[in-house]
């Protein structure tokens, strides 16, 4: 309530974040999964001194600086502007609590980035075992810049001791921090195999291709055993409100869900029948393919991960709608609209009774502004999750009963906030967005509010 409210047309804030924040996630996860490939890679080609595998190695460290850093750089700097505006609030406690935290992951990324451009830029000039160490400076750099983002990322769901003590590392080393840790890694491992893939079956050589191709899949071996492990691990950690979400409490985060792991097994299957056992079968098709169901698996897992923190954006701690929940009964008891300090000018007070229709009006407009405040940062007027279809064929007394059990009814909602007038605003407004065939909204107006005497 402290912040103006950024309206996102037609997409909604939360849709925008999720689009820059997985398209980043991709390319960080392969970030840090594609720094020891590519250093194991090299390793093997000075070892057999295979100096095709050694050319391979240097054309895809190119494309590996290209993407990672160009766009992940962009993207990275997309996600604050996102989440800056569009929920303020979270922000400003991630980085209050967590300030150190981002101060050494700056520190990791800048040496990252420093070391990739050193490992790209000596291929011709540093001696094999100088080379290696840049390569191996920017993996450990990378991996460690991971270990601090998940500990910040996992807080969101489950803060856990940090409600009572907030402690920063009692909210770092929080109870889902090592299964996604674990998690995260074997994605990300799982992407440079992918990525690798993509690049080896390019190669013209038969026998360095089926070499790339089958040393590509093997990265995917590992990830078979950890992700369902951590999977299971971090559905036994998290609050039982979330857990039930994945488990059926929410019909589209369980579908994602499952859909996330059946793409999952069938990119599994098809490796290991496929590019590890017979690598000559591997195809760019084959390889493109591969690559976007696993930039499906990964962002489907993202999308249920942000999915069952509903209705907060920080668990247990602040509403996803910028509301903490210790304002709950100040706000119950004041209104919602007296206590922003960005509402619009002239909603703020309650209606005077100075005539039905002038009434009438003013509450459409206190209405429409409990739901900028309360509702969309969540729902929009036409567009990705349009609050229209939701309340057609509602009446105006059950869009207020459904109001006053938002969150009985709806697990992932969070109640109502405001005063039992404001709630009764916002069902008249939603009531007059689908008017009756031939009805104005002017008529919606000439009736009286639930509660409301006639006069």
């Amino acid at each position: 309530m402290n912040y103006p409210i950024w309206d996102v047309p037609r997409l909604g804030g939360p849709l925008a974040i999720a689009i820059v924040a997985i398209l980043h996630a991709y390319v960080a996860m392969f970030a840090v999964g594609g720094g020891p490939y590519l250093v194991l890679a090299e390793r093997r080609a000075r070892r057999t001194g295979n100096a095709e595998l050694l050319a391979y190695v240097k054309g895809h460290s190119r494309f590996f600086l290209l993407l990672t850093t160009v766009f992940g750089a962009i993207s990275g700097v997309g996600i604050w502007f996102t989440i800056g505006l569009v929920s303020p609030q979270t922000t400003s406690i991630l980085i209050r609590t967590f300030v150190w935290g981002w101060a050494m992951e700056w520190v990791f990324f800048i040496a990252e980035i420093a070391a990739i451009l050193l490992y790209v830029a000596s291929w011709d000039r540093a001696d094999g075992r100088t080379h290696m160490l840049y390569g191996w400076a920017y993996a450990v750099s990378a991996f460690m810049s991971l270990v601090i983002i998940n500990g910040i990322l996992s807080f969101m769901l489950t803060p856990g001791r940090w409600l009572v003590t907030g402690n920063f590392w009692d909210g770092f080393f929080n109870p889902t921090y090592w299964p996604a840790l674990l998690g995260r890694s074997a994605a990300a491992a799982a992407l440079a195999g992918l990525w690798g893939l993509l690049t080896a079956v390019r190669i013209k050589s038969p026998a360095l291709r089926d070499e790339a191709v089958r040393f590509a899949a093997w990265w995917l071996v590992p990830a078979m055993v950890a992700l369902p492990l951590s999977t299971l691990w971090y559905l036994a950690v998290v609050p039982e409100g979330p857990r039930m979400l994945v488990l059926g409490g929410a019909a589209a985060v369980s579908i994602m869900f499952l859909l996330s792991l059946a793409v999952s097994f069938v990119i599994f299957a098809v490796v290991v029948l496929g590019p590890l056992k017979s690598p000559q079968v591997a195809s760019t098709a084959l390889a493109a393919t591969l690559l976007a169901a696993g930039l499906i698996a990964t962002g489907g897992t993202e999308w249920v991960r942000e999915g069952i923190r509903k209705p907060y954006t920080i668990y247990g701690y602040l509403y996803s709608n910028g509301v903490f929940v210790w304002q709950q009964q100040r706000l119950s008891e004041q209104g919602i609209l007296a206590s922003a300090r960005f509402a619009v000018p002239g909603v703020r007070e309650a209606p005077a009774a100075t005539g039905r229709t002038a009434g009438a009006e003013l509450a459409l407009a206190r209405g429409q502004e409990v739901f900028r405040l309360q509702c969309s940062s969540c729902h929009v007027l036409g567009g990705y999750n349009d609050i229209r279809p939701l309340v057609k064929g509602w009446t105006e007394a059950y869009i207020d009963f459904q109001l006053s059990h938002l969150n009985m009814l709806k697990a992932y909602m969070p109640p109502f906030f405001g005063t039992a007038e404001e709630r009764r605003a916002l069902a008249r407004w939603l009531a007059t967005l689908n008017p009756p065939a031939g009805s104005s909204q002017a008529e919606a107006l000439r009736q009286p509010l639930p509660g409301e005497p006639v006069s």
